[in-house]
């Protein structure tokens, strides 16, 4: 019963076998519920489709940092009216990206703002995307009282003092394939440190495939790669390890358990 509470599903990596990856997320994995992410025109409506069509999975939508630059008034108001779909459990994923600064950073910022108040407006946790700017993130936050919804730091990259901030803004910790790599020494801490009820575990499938399929396509069902990897970490069985990520999931995206 493992929740993946990050995924790409509709991505065009899976476009020749995605019936099949979602088959075997379920039967072969143990895959019972899947957040899927829309982040832009295109994919907001592939995420939408995804959700209607398997009761299983879940869309999140919003405006990625990449494309902060594209979005209009119009594209933030069309997201507002999206929130009453049934199957949208959270705004995001949203954020900055100081890595590759595909979009102006100050651009970045105002979206980021936008949504985060967007998501208070509408009752929704939010999904952060964070590389390379955890001051500005936290300082975004916390300006904008992101508090009062939370949600998750998807892909967590930062050390146990951040992450301890994170916490102390009701944002649920995300772990993904990193904290399965041999060399990976903070994810490891992190997944040891942070409480076991603010635990999330996730794919960001197609990316970011875990270890042993390290630098090739990931999948949904791979989650229980990483879900083994932190159990191993905190001493838990893999069982109550998903039981209790999937909890924490089910609670923060407002989802019957």
């Amino acid at each position: 019963m493992l929740f993946d509470s990050h995924a790409h599903l509709n991505d065009a990596q899976f476009d020749n076998d995605r019936e099949e990856v979602i088959r075997r997320a379920r039967e072969e994995y143990g895959v019972s519920r899947v957040v899927n992410i829309g982040y832009n025109r295109e994919t907001i409506r592939t995420a939408l489709a995804l959700a209607e069509r398997y009761d299983f999975i879940y869309a999140a939508i919003g405006w990625h940092p990449h494309d902060a630059k594209e979005m209009t008034d119009d594209d933030l108001t069309w997201i507002e009216s999206l929130t009453e779909h049934p199957k949208v459990v959270a705004l995001g994923e949203m954020g900055l990206d100081y890595y590759w600064d595909n979009s102006p950073r100050d651009i970045q910022q105002e979206v980021f703002r936008r949504q985060i108040r967007l998501a208070r407006k509408v009752g929704l946790p939010i999904i952060i995307h964070d590389r390379d700017a955890h001051e500005d993130v936290l300082h975004i936050l916390r300006e904008e009282k992101a508090e009062e919804v939370g949600g998750v730091m998807h892909c967590f990259s930062g050390d146990w003092a951040f992450a301890q901030h994170c916490l102390d803004l009701n944002f649920y910790i995300g772990l993904g394939g990193p904290v399965t790599f041999k060399n990976a020494k903070l994810p490891k801490e992190i997944a040891q440190k942070v409480p076991i009820d603010r635990l999330l575990i996730e794919t960001d499938c197609p990316y970011l495939a875990p270890h042993p399929h390290r630098g090739k396509r990931n999948e949904t069902g791979y989650v229980r790669l990483v879900a083994q990897t932190i159990a191993e970490l905190r001493g838990m069985t893999l069982e109550a390890l998903a039981e209790q990520t999937t909890a924490n999931a089910c609670r923060l995206f407002g989802i019957e358990a």
